[in-house]
């Protein structure tokens, strides 16, 4: 079992930046990537970000492309450092962690492992 637990949101400004971070513990060896993936108020699920745990190929959605960055550290700790917010950012940020897929995927049935979401608010 991997578990996940994600820290760093809050409030900001648009056009401000917010780090979160998402520390895995557990079976973190079993792990072939993670990601990250929000939720706005009565919307659907949507994807942020992923990358391949070992090989560190990353994808972003088109509507983060160029402002979000994600990367980890060797202590197993997974990172999206978000500039230029704007308020449709806003939303509950969920880490997600697979050991079944090897690469990067938007796909969130393939991510077994989920965090408990962590909220960002982007005022205008």
């Amino acid at each position: 079992q991997v578990q996940l637990v994600e820290s760093g949101g809050g409030l900001v400004q648009a056009g401000g930046s917010l780090r979160l971070s998402c520390a895995a513990s557990g079976r973190t060896y079993m792990l072939y990537g993670m990601g990250w993936f929000r939720q706005a108020p009565g919307k659907d699920s949507e994807f942020v970000s992923a990358l391949h745990w070992s090989g560190g190929r990353t994808v972003y959605a088109d509507s983060v492309q160029g402002r979000f960055t994600i990367s980890r550290d060797v202590k197993n700790t997974l990172y999206l450092q978000m500039n230029s917010l704007k308020p449709q950012d806003t939303a509950v940020y969920f880490c997600a962690a697979t050991d079944v897929s090897s690469s990067p995927s938007s796909d969130r049935r393939l991510y077994n492992y989920w965090g408990q979401g962590t909220q960002v608010t982007v005022s205008s």
